[in-house]
């Protein structure tokens, strides 16, 4: 049985971020947070039929398709910057940290439409409400999960931090599946939830500080099935990357 998720009204977002260090948006809450109809982030969702597959990973797995680009917010202003690798310390992935990896940039289907620069814009403002106005720099990941496996992995590297300073995970869509159940435990405590993402556009915010999260493996219902979400990173420090020798 699928647990339904605890969902925010849009304007107890922060106070909920603050309080617990997560908070989930329906579809709805999140449009209102955005300032956008529903209809402008479904028009990007075709793009997730056109991922390049994952060639990084490292359990053997071809379960995994997607595609990856930089930010940096300040203000109202969204600077895409120079493709760059995606670059995590081992001590936040233990599978696949200390490896630069180079995926597909996001096409201009995704990252030209207006709703695009709402939607980062809309989410820095929620990171510089709870630590203070500074620009993010912000890393957008395009996943598709599929069953081509019989199994696939949302999270191949398990329970984990991403070693930035807040997390949004937004569910696209879900095809053909079981499974892909979302966890959330305390960092420095005994406390966790567990949910099932199953509205599009649903989103998850989490503080990365404060919880870590996984997402459980997806299996097919019929013959094959997929798993589609939008994850956007936010750090204050400046993409991770590694150190400088």
């Amino acid at each position: 049985m699928s647990l339904s998720p605890p969902l925010t009204p849009p304007s107890e977002l922060v106070p909920a971020l603050r309080e617990r260090g997560y908070a989930v948006l329906g579809r709805s809450g999140l449009c209102e947070r955005v300032g956008t109809p529903a209809a402008a982030l479904d028009a990007l969702r075709p793009t997730w039929d056109d991922l390049p597959a994952d060639g990084y990973l490292r359990d053997g797995g071809r379960y995994r398709s997607r595609r990856h680009s930089c930010f940096v917010v300040e203000g109202a202003a969204v600077t895409p910057v120079p493709h760059r690798a995606h670059w995590q310390p081992v001590e936040y992935n233990a599978l696949h940290g200390g490896l630069e990896r180079w995926f597909e940039p996001m096409t201009p289907a995704v990252v030209a439409p207006p709703v695009w620069s709402q939607l980062l814009r809309s989410l820095a403002e929620c990171c510089s409400a709870l630590k203070g106005p500074r620009p993010w720099y912000v890393e957008a990941h395009q996943f598709r999960i599929d069953t081509t496996d019989g199994i696939g992995r949302p999270t191949p590297e398990g329970a984990h931090r991403d070693g930035v300073d807040f997390v949004a995970v937004l569910l696209v869509g879900r095809e053909g599946i079981k499974g892909g159940e979302t966890r959330v435990f305390e960092a420095a405590g005994p406390h966790g939830i567990r949910f099932t993402l199953t509205e599009p556009w649903s989103a998850l915010l989490l503080d990365d500080e404060r919880v870590i999260h996984e997402s459980t493996p997806i299996q097919p219902l019929g013959e094959r099935g997929h798993r589609d979400t939008l994850v956007l990173t936010f750090r204050a420090k400046g993409f991770q990357g590694p150190a400088a020798s």
